[in-house]
């Protein structure tokens, strides 16, 4: 059911989201435009939402898990309100420019050029590998032209999680039957639990709907004699197989339908290779300390340059306020000069970033690093708190002394609400037994002991063996990506 939208032009959402215009509504939520008044230029998309109450924080569970995903084709999450007292609630995330697949399909009066068609599809394929390999699983459930942006440049976004889930196995049946007619797999109508699968029959619902020129977006007899004639009949039985009613004898997983579509002759993968694994887009390590002098910051540096030496960009944000270790280090590089009025410098490739806030890390997670460290400190306000959590790899940096165990403990206990299925806890120079013990105590594999390392911007072969072993699911080399704008011209 639709409710009425709560805010207008001008209205100010948290003291500091002014809004601009709506930029849409759908039967659940609203969207609007909105300018940050603490950070002066910078635009953001505020979804409404109305949720029943009393509230259970089922909404907030599942906005924490959104603010971590880090993709290029998923718009960033950056602010969250809880259910007023009416049930209104805003997420509050990423200013998209572009189309709606919808407004771009009736722009083309019906007809997307069938090599936008195809290259849409493999750019979806994507984000569904990037989301269904996640632990648990994200289910996206509602896959149709409104909630897909198309980018200047013919890049795909999603932009509405509105009903996303995350799976889980144990459940026959899902609780709640949502999607929206046509583009829903059979199961969401209460058939069964929304799998991966599920998803593969929205994009092939979608992948229909653009090859009929919106005519059908189910298999039916006779079906196939309203495809259009510049479709290659090649696509037909991938849309087929997808469009099973039996989630069985659909393709299992996004990677095995990109596969049968490379297969087709003319069919190229130039855009969407850099993204079929979790580990695509720019991922973010987040380092904290238990306690003063626990060695966030050299941990963080070794890394930096650890990473920078299997030639990936990398960025080190000096997040607290209060920290002049960067400056230090930038009047070192600069052989004693002073310091630049600038707070971005290099060395050895590697860029650092002295004393950043939340809105100097949402620039960089649009630019060309490849990975983003952050060096959060020992004190954690709640945006370092909040950084530290949305990280894709988020290390506490700890003392492996017995007489100082205690302080992880206790930051572990002092964060119990929060999952902490990701977090990876170092303790520099500590000895075999002490490592133990921590794993014991936090009940967790998890715990690296980090060898000396006198000097954290040169190699040390022991130091890299750690390293390997806490960021290698992270390490996935990424071939060029090239824009389909430029293919076009040339």
């Amino acid at each position: 059911m639709r409710h009425p939208a709560r805010l207008e032009r001008g209205s100010l959402l948290g003291g500091r989201y002014r809004i601009l215009s709506i930029l849409g509504s759908g039967g659940m939520s609203h969207v609007y435009e909105a300018e940050d008044l603490k950070l002066p230029g910078k635009i953001w998309a505020v979804k409404e939402s109305i949720t029943k109450l009393p509230y259970e924080d089922n909404m907030e569970r599942e906005a924490v898990l959104l603010t971590s995903l880090r993709h290029p084709k998923l718009p960033q999450i950056v602010d969250f309100f809880a259910p007023d007292e009416d049930g209104y609630t805003y997420l509050v995330m990423e200013y998209i420019e572009g189309l709606t697949l919808s407004d771009y399909f009736k722009q083309c009066r019906g007809k997307i050029p069938v090599e936008h068609l195809i290259d849409f599809v493999l750019q979806l394929l994507d984000v569904l590998s990037y989301l269904h390999n996640l632990k648990p699983a994200i289910i996206y459930r509602d896959l149709k032209p409104s909630n897909i942006m198309i980018t200047p440049e013919y890049e795909v976004r999603l932009i509405d999680f509105g009903i996303a889930r995350s799976y889980k196995a144990q459940h026959a049946e899902d609780t709640v039957k949502l999607g929206t007619a046509g583009f829903a797999a059979p199961e969401q109508y209460g058939f069964g639990q929304t799998d991966a699968r599920s998803d593969l029959y929205g994009l092939g619902a979608l992948m229909l709907y653009l090859m009929t020129s919106g005519a059908y977006t189910e298999w039916v007899q006779g079906v196939e004699s309203s495809i259009r004639s510049d479709v290659p009949r090649t696509y037909i039985p991938v849309a087929r197989r997808l469009l099973r009613y039996d989630a069985n004898e659909r393709f299992q997983t996004a990677d095995e339908v990109r596969k049968e579509l490379l297969r087709i002759p003319g069919v190229s993968s130039s855009r969407s290779d850099y993204q079929m694994t979790l580990d695509g887009g720019t991922r973010v390590i987040a380092l904290t300390g238990v306690s003063a002098g626990a060695g966030v910051t050299h941990t963080a540096i070794a890394i930096s340059h650890y990473l920078e030496r299997q030639n990936f960009k990398v960025a080190v944000i000096e997040m607290s306020p209060r920290s002049q270790s960067f400056s230090r280090i930038q009047q070192i590089a600069l052989g004693g000069k002073p310091v630049a009025s600038s707070r971005q410098f290099a060395v050895d490739g590697v860029h650092y970033w002295k004393q950043s806030g939340r809105a100097d890390i949402l620039s960089l997670l649009g630019g060309s690093y490849q990975f983003i460290v952050m060096d959060l400190g020992s004190g954690q306000d709640q945006n370092r708190l909040e950084e530290f959590l949305r990280a894709d790899l988020p290390i506490v940096i700890g003392s492996g002394a017995e007489w100082k165990q205690p302080e992880i403990s206790a930051f572990v206990r002092s964060h119990h609400r929060y999952p902490r299925e990701k977090w990876i806890y170092c303790l520099p120079i500590a000895a075999a037994d002490a490592v133990e013990r921590v794993r014991r105590t936090l009940n967790t594999t998890s715990v690296y002991t980090l060898p000396l390392q006198l000097d954290p911007f040169d190699k040390d072969a022991n130091m890299d063996k750690v390293f390997a072993q806490i960021l290698g699911h992270l390490i996935v080399k990424k071939p060029p990506k090239r824009s389909l704008f430029s293919r076009r011209k040339s």
